[in-house]
């Protein structure tokens, strides 16, 4: 059933033991790293440490994120069946675990390597990252769907992967570009922080598994579905509500990454301090550990809904004034990037915690596969932000390099800089605050809750 005049089932507002919540969301330490790195460094590796041109470097990330539309809603389609024969989906999370290898192979490329055969290296490892990634994210966000839980419970579960989340981005963010070695990143620089966040990741994402079967053994889990897999695909494709707040979704995810794969060029081109990319990274990450709770309370108080719009408002305010550039003064920057950083923690909790609402009212058939198309937008996004930020610095004849040269770069580079990072990121958030007030089933999930 889809539309307005459908009516979500009742959900039991159980509440969920703190132990299992904090297991669940130590998984996303794990998932933190690769959804951080990747979309902070690896744009400018390729530009700025292995010679590739910005057109191509925008292809060679772009192209891996298209097979995502596919690999996701394919990896949902079999979550479900793993759901309905086994009662779980533990054999997908665990294959998911073998993504630390591909990250560390991703900032592997032999030393002989440089321009197409380096983006082509990169863009190899990508795919088979994205799709270890499917297979441990589409199980794991599927958890809120299969238990039976009510609305704000849902907020809850999420808001602790929330801040969870934030911290793996915020350390990996942190330490990405310090393992490195910052101004003078080498290439076994990278290797090395391959390396090391691996090792992290995996310790991570196993302490999730276990979590989620916590989980389950401490609520009710609502039981397998009857159908999923493509009948899920088509039921989700079909449904209004789902629609509307998929496509909010992508215009989000496409900013908030456009915003991260242009941090380290605005810290070293408009800022003239490449230092500034630990600085700025935290500005945006760190608000996110102390206002999530907030976010969770003006939920309760407003719906979801509301205080989703109100996030979204925030961050394209803040993007206008990062489009100003070096004339707002450094602390008037930093205050910018902060404010997009408490916006980013209301854009991360809000429509994850919408989603197991939005499959609940379809009759919570299919978790996996609405799942599915979820995450494969959230990968589109991924790919179409620093695609974005790179057709930016092409248009502007952004000069690449290899470690350790710096070439003059022209004024319409320049620019393309200061204004792919602010003025673009604001229209495009826009475009997600007008689509988003399209969704309409808030009010009707938090009443029958």
């Amino acid at each position: 059933m889809t539309g307005l005049d459908r009516r979500p089932a009742a959900a039991t507002e159980a509440t969920l033991p703190r132990g299992p919540l904090a297991g669940f969301a130590a998984g996303s330490l794990g998932m933190g790293v690769w959804v951080t790195v990747p979309g902070l460094l690896l744009l400018y590796f390729l530009t700025d440490v292995l010679a590739v041109e910005p057109w191509l470097a925008g292809l060679a990330l772009l192209l891996p994120k298209v097979a995502d539309v596919l690999l996701h809603p394919w990896v949902g389609h079999r979550a479900d069946v793993e759901q309905t024969r086994r009662g779980d989906r533990r054999r997908l999370l665990l294959l998911g675990c073998a993504l630390p290898v591909a990250f560390a192979a991703l900032f592997a490329v032999p030393g002989g390597l440089t321009g197409a055969p380096a983006a082509a290296w990169v863009a190899v490892f990508f795919v088979a990252g994205n799709l270890l990634f499917a297979a441990y994210q589409v199980p794991y966000l599927a958890t809120p769907a299969d238990l039976r839980i009510g609305y704000h419970e849902r907020t809850r579960l999420m808001a602790f992967r929330m801040v969870v989340l934030t911290l793996g981005i915020l350390v990996s963010g942190l330490l990405a570009p310090l393992l490195t070695g910052g101004n003078a990143a080498t290439r076994a620089g990278y290797q090395r922080m391959g390396v090391v966040l691996a090792v992290g990741m995996l310790a991570a994402m196993l302490v999730g598994v276990a979590g989620i079967a916590r989980l389950r053994g401490s609520a009710a889990a609502a039981a397998p579905a009857a159908h999923g897999g493509w009948r899920a695909l088509r039921t989700a494709l079909r449904d209004r509500q789902f629609r509307w707040l998929v496509a909010a979704y992508l215009a989000m995810s496409t900013t908030t990454h456009l915003v991260l794969a242009g941090v380290p060029y605005y810290a070293e081109y408009e800022l003239r301090a490449p230092a500034l990319t630990t600085v700025l990274v935290a500005a945006f990450v760190a608000p996110a550990l102390l206002v999530t709770p907030l976010w969770l309370l003006l939920a309760r108080r407003v719906g979801k809904q509301r205080a989703l719009l109100g996030a979204q408002g925030a961050f394209a305010a803040g993007s206008l004034v990062l489009a100003v550039g070096r004339p707002a003064g450094l602390p008037v920057l930093i205050g910018a990037v902060a404010v997009l950083g408490v916006a980013f923690a209301g854009m991360q909790l809000l429509p994850f915690s919408m989603l197991p609402d939005v499959i609940g009212a379809a009759g919570a058939a299919g978790a996996g596969t609405y799942t599915g198309v979820w995450t494969a937008t959230e990968a589109t996004g991924a790919a179409l932000g620093p695609y974005a930020y790179a057709l930016c610095l092409a248009v502007g004849g952004f000069v690449a390099s290899t470690a350790g040269e710096s070439p003059v770069q022209p004024d319409a580079a320049l620019a393309a800089v200061r204004y792919g990072f602010g003025l673009l990121p604001a229209v495009a958030m826009l475009a997600a605050l007008l689509l988003q007030r399209r969704y309409t089933l808030d009010a009707t999930a938090r009443a029958a809750s």
